[in-house]
């Protein structure tokens, strides 16, 4: 939906007021157990709510599998979770073909990758095999077992998350891989007010378990969000600001920031376009808007780029960082 009258502004505004209703409760239960985190969390329901898979990146012990597990709490989902290690097979995500002696045939058992939301701890310690059978997961919403195709529940969703410190026993994930991620979050350590009051809840609850958040929405619920941001307004002077940021990583030059063009190996792809059309949509919903702003593209674009622009040995060598790079290419695109 693009340009309309003031008439139907209106209408798509109070009908977003109306679906958005739970986001209060749905962060309020969330920080039940989560304290701080508040990019991560969003970025999470941001990827839910467009169908977008997710990675997180940070050091350990910064909650990334607890604020995955309690949102499918609080969203009524079926939540599952694989360590990645270096043995792993594809089997063990996505299921395997047993012989069953006593009847002499052959049957599919179906792996945890039968869920909504996978958290795949550790992506990047599994090797290539098991990172060619996700990404058929993650690219089609279906798997094989053996000769038979299974699609996957709906809504499926995969969190991963990637230690950024340690390097040995871990694989890079392959740039098609990456590209599937809607987007990568970088896990910030939390401020000293915050750390005491994780310290006071954990240490200060029965057997240091926190709270159980209560369920807020379920699928249908976020079926039914997804539709009503299908009907918000995208004014094309949005949309071109979408595409002219998204070229400028691919030609620099072009718009005008010859100066990037040695930094930048390769750019992102349409596909960060359509990622960053929708992310900014969802960014407006959850502000109960009915209509996308360019700041909301803004908002979410160093999460929808910054795995998706390849920078140079020159840029290595400068000491030049994709945010950086994402930062000027925000600042000198001009906004409608």
């Amino acid at each position: 939906m693009t340009s309309v009258g003031a008439y139907d502004i209106r209408v798509v505004n109070e009908m977003v007021e109306r679906e958005s209703a739970f986001i209060d409760r749905l962060f309020t239960e969330v920080h039940k157990v989560i304290v701080g985190q508040d990019e991560m969390i969003e970025r999470v329901f941001l990827g839910l709510l467009c169908n977008g898979h997710v990675l997180l990146e940070g050091a350990p012990g910064l909650a990334k599998t607890l604020t995955v597990s309690t949102l499918a709490r609080c969203l009524k989902m079926q939540f599952k979770r694989v360590q990645f290690t270096p043995d792993l097979l594809p089997s063990d995500v996505i299921g395997t073909v047993i012989y069953n002696h006593n009847t002499g045939e052959f049957t599919n058992k179906q792996g945890p990758v039968f869920t909504n939301l996978l958290l795949a701890d550790e992506i990047n310690r599994a090797p290539a095999k098991v990172q060619s059978a996700l990404l058929e997961a993650m690219a089609e919403r279906q798997v094989t077992i053996g000769d038979e195709t299974y699609r996957l529940p709906r809504p499926f969703l995969v969190l991963a998350t990637q230690n950024p410190i340690e390097q040995e026993g871990t694989y890079s994930l392959p740039e098609a891989q990456l590209d599937r991620f809607m987007f990568k979050v970088k896990v910030e350590y939390p401020t000293a007010e915050q750390e005491l009051k994780i310290m006071q809840r954990i240490a200060g609850a029965p057997g240091g378990e926190p709270p159980t958040p209560e369920p807020v929405i379920g699928p249908d619920e976020i079926e039914s969000v997804r539709g009503t941001m299908d009907r918000m307004i995208v004014e094309e002077s949005v949309q071109r600001y979408i595409v002219q940021v998204v070229s400028a990583t691919r030609a620099p030059d072009s718009a005008g920031l010859a100066a990037l063009g040695p930094f930048i190996d390769f750019g992102a792809s349409p596909r960060a376009s359509i990622a960053l059309f929708q992310a900014a949509r969802a960014h407006a919903f959850l502000r109960r808007r009915g209509y996308v702003s360019p700041e909301d593209v803004k908002a979410v674009a160093p999460d929808i780029l910054r795995h998706r622009i390849i920078l140079s040995y020159e840029a290595e060598a400068d000491g030049r960082t994709v945010e950086e790079i994402v930062r000027e290419i925000l600042e000198h695109v001009q906004v409608p």
